[in-house]
């Protein structure tokens, strides 16, 4: 039906098949099947001029009816396949990824009822490709060549205590005065024994000491509470702690160092309509 609509529509069984990209002679056979399948002559033909019989003039109106109908419901399908689904994995910090990206990821999963998420929880760099992820959520500046990315809204960093550390060690009014203070070590988020900070006199370096190190953000935050020391880590873990009174922030006239942070996926692999969406709503969480 489609080659006899577009040789009907173009005059000629020659620019038809050009247009199909088939030739002249294929054209001829599927318009003779037709007619042999109809028990009727839908063209006539003659060595100068090809035009539609009277009954091929009718057949013609349906015949686009029902393409029309056809290529509808090919949108149809295509749109409905375009619609997010199937399992994404997803990999990022264990603190992130518990106290925000998780509950986010519930956020996500309604709007899209059909897209299932393995979120994979670890503070070591995990290799995309070889462990079969999706995308990932990470600290820091992107070199991996084989990856694309997109910048969220970087980690900015807080120096807290709890209340009763103060109450017995004091509050430092400096940087430098945290020299003589507990500072608890979290490699995770900054260099351990170093901390920057950028205040009225421009860039200041303070050497700190601590007898606890912790490789975990939960474990440093539980460490802070618990009063071991003063603590410097990312502002949103912290957030609630620092509502409710149970960590004080110090230094409100210094800032720390932000890191950058980003989602990145494969460069190589395809953009399924699921990584465009969780993409999408990690860029509007996060950006």
């Amino acid at each position: 039906m489609s080659v006899f609509a577009r040789v009907a529509d173009l005059g000629s069984f020659t620019a038809a098949a050009k247009e199909l990209r088939i030739s002249p002679t294929m054209i001829g056979k599927h318009i003779r099947f037709l007619e042999d399948r109809l028990g009727s002559q839908l063209i006539n033909r003659s060595t100068r001029r090809q035009g539609l019989t009277e009954l091929g003039r009718s057949y013609l109106d349906h015949c686009k009816h029902l393409l029309e109908q056809a290529e509808a419901g090919d949108a149809l399908v295509e749109e409905a396949l375009s619609a997010p689904r199937g399992k994404l994995r997803i990999a990022t910090s264990v603190a992130f990824g518990s106290y925000s990206l998780a509950p986010a990821l519930v956020r996500f999963m309604r709007k899209y009822p059909e897209v299932s998420v393995d979120l994979v929880l670890s503070d070591r760099m995990v290799d995309l490709l070889e462990e079969g992820l999706d995308a990932a959520i990470r600290v820091g500046t992107l070199t991996d060549s084989t990856m694309m990315s997109r910048s969220l809204s970087p980690y900015t960093g807080v120096v807290c205590a709890a209340p009763g550390y103060l109450a017995e060690r004091g509050t430092p009014t400096h940087p430098a005065d945290l020299s003589s203070h507990e500072c608890l070590r979290y490699p995770g988020w900054s260099d351990a024994r170093r901390w920057t900070f950028f205040g009225p006199e421009g860039e200041v370096h303070v050497d700190v000491g601590s007898r606890l190190t912790i490789n975990n953000a939960f474990g440093i935050r539980y460490a802070a509470l618990a009063g071991a020391g003063i603590v410097l880590m990312r502002d949103e873990l912290l957030a609630d702690d620092i509502a409710a009174g149970r960590l004080q922030v110090l230094l409100p006239n210094y800032t720390t160092q932000s890191r950058a942070r980003q989602i990145l996926w494969p460069k190589h692999r395809k953009m399924t309509p699921k990584l465009r969406a969780l993409i999408d709503f990690i860029v509007e969480t996060y950006g």
